[in-house]
Order: C-alpha cells, then sequence, then structure tokens
C-alpha cells in the first residue's frame, strides 16, 4: 500500500492544500469542494475552514466556474441554455451567477450552432417516415437543453425543404 491509502486523515492544512490543488486543475463550485471534504472526513468547521480559504486566496469562485461551465458545455458538447442553467441549478449556482453564465454565449454564436446542429442531426438521421424524423431530431435537441420554439420552427423549415 502507498501513502496516500493508508492516510484516512488530513490536518486542516493538509485538506486545504489538497483542495488548492483540486481548484487550479479545473474551476469548481462549493458543492463539488464540500462533497470533497466530506469524502475526506473533514469535521464541518474544518470544511467551512477550508472553503472560507480557498474563496480569500481566489481558487473558488462561483461566477468563474458558472462561466466557464457555460462557455465549455456550450463549445465543447452543443448544450442549449436550458440544458446549461438546469445542470448549474443542480450545482447550487446563484440565479446571478447563471445569468452571467448566459451572458459568455455570444447571440450570434448560439444561433449559429443551433442551425449547425439540427441540420447536420436532420441529415444523418435515417428515417423515412417524416413525422418520426421531426420527433427524433427533436428529441436529440431537446436532450441537449434547446429551447422549444427554436427547435419546432426549424424543423418546419426542414421538413418543408425535403
Amino acid at each position: 500500500m502507498n501513502k496516500k491509502e493508508k492516510q484516512t486523515t488530513y490536518t486542516v492544512k493538509e485538506a486545504t492544500l489538497k483542495m488548492m490543488k483540486f481548484c487550479a486543475y479545473q474551476e469548481r463550485c462549493h458543492q463539488e469542494i464540500e462533497k470533497k471534504l466530506t469524502e475526506m472526513r473533514m469535521i464541518p468547521e474544518a470544511r467551512q475552514q477550508i472553503i472560507y480559504t480557498l474563496i480569500q486566496e481566489n481558487f473558488l469562485n462561483e461566477e468563474r466556474f458558472s462561466q466557464s461551465f457555460a462557455r465549455g458545455k456550450f463549445n465543447q458538447k452543443k448544450w442549449g441554455k436550458i440544458r446549461i442553467v438546469r445542470e448549474l441549478k443542480l450545482r447550487k449556482i446563484s440565479r446571478f451567477n447563471i445569468d452571467t453564465a448566459l451572458k459568455e454565449i455570444p447571440e450570434a454564436a448560439y444561433f449559429d450552432t443551433f442551425e449547425k446542429l439540427c441540420t447536420k442531426k436532420w441529415e444523418n438521421t435515417k428515417e423515412t417516415n417524416l413525422l418520426k424524423k421531426k420527433k427524433k431530431v427533436a428529441d436529440y435537441l431537446f436532450y441537449r437543453g434547446w429551447e422549444s420554439n427554436l427547435v419546432y420552427e426549424r424543423l418546419r423549415e426542414l421538413a418543408q425543404e425535403e
């Protein structure tokens, strides 16, 4: 067994350093830090103190996390605003930070990405029944969090083109 497997308790200083590395690697939200500290069996007072230190040292910043999260999920996974908002709410991010995060997505890029994603999915869906094809494409776009008015409007256009 190596040292990491043996060690089950941490001092506040050790845990703080470990969390600083954890936060430096990637933006984190309070909930992730809280969960990690609980797994490390830190008492509530120590968890509070560590989180306070991380905020003071600017390792933990929910606004920065939410902005990074929104940009990343939109650019990499092509998520719509509904899915991004839902995922941020699951992480207990405040409404203010969610609104700030959504401003990270340029309106033109948002609609451009939607158009490309929708058209690509439409072309790659091998379904002869038009109604079934529309449903498959719509379900795919809804799962990714795109707004229903955009989805239905675009599917109507694509169906008319066929």
